[in-house]
């Protein structure tokens, strides 16, 4: 099948579907301007003194906190960016009620910002920020202002709401999203290498009737895909429509 029959049959399966997730990862966001991690212009292949693994850590982070604002403020927080065409139509789709909701590996809060509101942020959200020492919230302007280490009025280092590598994923979003997968008929998956863990393994849960993956490169599940489309998620979804 050439792209286009592909999208037809994508649209075919939205509108028989009646309980979609969506699971989605940098690619989502791409289209929006925010860089992704692993592409040939990702952050990974860029240099720095550390390598982005070794500075978003949670060692790093504990060891060299000045070191690991300073790339976050630079690289991390991206804020003069909109939604893109697949944020826009996933929140129409939650809205048509074809959508139970969605599962994002990124941290830019870009699907709520295009009126979605069931959304699982699987590693945060730079958008929520907390003292590690009397747990007050504060918000993004807080460590943008900062200079170096942001502090709350306890003395206490603020913290983004970003899982670290090192550290676990919150245990209500990984029971969240097993559930969601779980009850769903059709999982479409988008703009993901599907090579983070555990977060890709959560498709292992997904017992419904059609698996969609939806990304420029080859994934390690394009083999236990009912429909593998290969290419940019604004040039597929900005073709569908919803009934």
């Amino acid at each position: 099948m050439n792209l286009t029959q592909k999208i037809e049959q994508l649209q075919h399966i939205i509108n028989t579907s009646r309980q979609i997730v969506f699971f989605g990862g940098a690619g989502v966001s791409t289209e929006s301007g925010i860089p992704d991690f692993r592409s040939e212009d990702g952050l990974y292949h860029q240099k720095y003194r550390y390598s982005p693994e070794t500075i978003l850590s949670h060692s790093f982070f504990v060891q060299k906190t000045e070191d690991f604002f300073e790339f976050y403020r630079d690289k991390m927080i991206v804020t003069d960016v909109k939604p893109n065409i697949t944020h826009h139509f996933l929140a129409k789709l939650e809205q048509s009620g074809k959508l139970l909701g969605i599962i994002t590996q990124n941290i830019d809060g870009l699907h709520q910002a295009a009126g979605s509101k069931r959304v699982i942020e699987l590693h945060g959200s730079i958008h929520r920020n907390t003292c590690m020492r009397c747990l007050k919230p504060y918000p993004l302007s807080a460590v943008q202002a900062a200079d170096g280490v942001p502090r709350c009025e306890c003395g206490g280092i603020i913290k983004p709401d970003v899982v670290l590598y090192e550290e676990n994923l919150n245990e209500s979003d990984i029971t969240g999203s097993v559930s969601m997968i779980s009850a769903a008929d059709t999982l479409i998956v988008g703009g993901t290498s599907l090579s983070v863990y555990p977060a890709a393994s959560f498709l292992r849960y997904f017992d419904g009737s059609h698996l969609v993956l939806i990304n420029k490169s080859a994934t390690p599940y394009d083999g236990n895909a009912d429909l593998l489309i290969q290419a940019g998620l604004g040039e597929v979804f900005g073709t569908l429509h919803i009934d």
